[in-house]
């Protein structure tokens, strides 16, 4: 059975299964508008995820075919997948922050050996070891087998959520925040309308993954293969929380999880995690450290031998990325003349 939940105010979240994924589901929201229902983000493309949103739908008393608009909170495929089949059913806009629609065009356009390529040298920068990085050049010599992961074939939007701004929504209010960290695009979006249940606070929060109840999202680099510049995407996402936490919302809808008051709490909470990660990796820095060697040592949801390949690769882009933030405060600094690099605290 199609978990549906009724938030009240012509809002609706529907449970969208996520293939082989702790988080279970994407929360996918339907918001009613004078123009037709919106959706907000889709879920993963995959048939049982297609199966569920409709079925979903239609407990909302919704025709897929009857879709206005889809509005992207970020370009992951748990979220932005089904959006290409949503607007073949429907003929519907999809918007994303110009950010993240860079980011899906340039995975279309690319052919999977560069990226491989790419990938290769930058575990090699970061000092792994040479068994995690041989199976990129197999793969590359096989043909790119990547053609088969989500997201190079995800849509390309045709609208642009452009931040601070209201979005063209008949009878609503919702403006975009544009909070970048877990991606480079993404974007919060704020129903500036009074709680249907009166809670006290501005509104409601559609937060994507920026800000969820017990889960502290992924913050790593981002990739762009053709851009060297040194992007600190722990600070951008500290930043932004702080953005939304001075919102002052009633309640906030996450893509994932559920539905959770006081905004500001949870955001307070985050900080402080955060800020102690970045005081415990210092300690570990008291000896220099490549960024794989730091991944290793880090505190992680399971011990480093149980962690497999391609999620090894996210954790050392993770603590690359809090790399960066020490190196930034002038907490760490990198060693002159070591090869590959290596950090120690300051």
């Amino acid at each position: 059975m199609t978990q549906v939940i009724n938030h009240g105010g012509g809002v609706h979240s529907i449970e969208v299964p996520i293939p082989d994924n702790p988080l279970g589901h994407t929360l996918v929201h339907l918001l009613d508008t004078g123009r037709g229902p919106v959706l907000i983000d889709t879920g993963w493309d995959d048939p049982e995820a297609w199966d569920t949103l409709t079925a979903g739908l239609t407990t909302a008393g919704v025709d897929v075919a009857d879709i206005h608009g889809v509005v992207i909170t970020h370009h992951h495929p748990d979220h932005h997948g089904l959006s290409g089949q949503v607007r073949e059913a429907s003929g519907a806009w999809i918007a994303m922050h110009a950010a993240d629609t860079a980011i899906v065009r340039r995975t279309r356009e690319s052919e999977p050996g560069s990226w491989l390529s790419y990938l290769a040298a930058k575990l090699t920068a970061a000092g792994a070891p040479e068994d995690h990085i041989a199976p990129l050049p197999a793969a590359r010599e096989q043909g790119g087998r990547m053609r088969t992961l989500p997201g190079l074939r995800a849509a390309l939007p045709d609208r642009e959520i452009v931040p601070g701004e209201l979005l063209d929504l008949a009878g609503r209010s919702l403006r975009a925040i544009w909070t970048p960290g877990h991606t480079p695009g993404h974007v919060c979006l704020h129903l500036e309308e009074e709680h249907p249940a009166n809670l006290p606070g501005r509104g409601r929060l559609f937060s994507g993954d920026h800000l969820l109840p017990g889960i502290s999202p992924h913050v790593g680099l981002y990739e762009d293969p053709d851009d060297a510049t040194a992007t600190d995407p722990l600070g951008d996402y500290l930043d932004s929380l702080e953005r939304v936490g001075r919102l002052g919302v009633a309640e906030v809808l996450p893509a994932h999880q559920h539905a959770f008051a006081d905004a500001a709490g949870r955001v307070r909470e985050l900080l402080d995690h955060h800020e102690e990660r970045l005081t415990g990796l210092l300690a570990l820095l008291a000896a220099p450290l490549t960024p794989w060697q730091l991944a290793e040592r880090m505190e992680w949801n399971r011990p480093w031998e149980q962690i497999p390949h391609g999620s090894r690769n996210i954790a050392v882009s993770e603590a690359e990325a809090h790399l960066r933030r020490l190196v930034k405060l002038g907490r760490a600094e990198a060693v002159a003349g070591s090869e590959p690099v290596t950090y120690v605290a300051v």
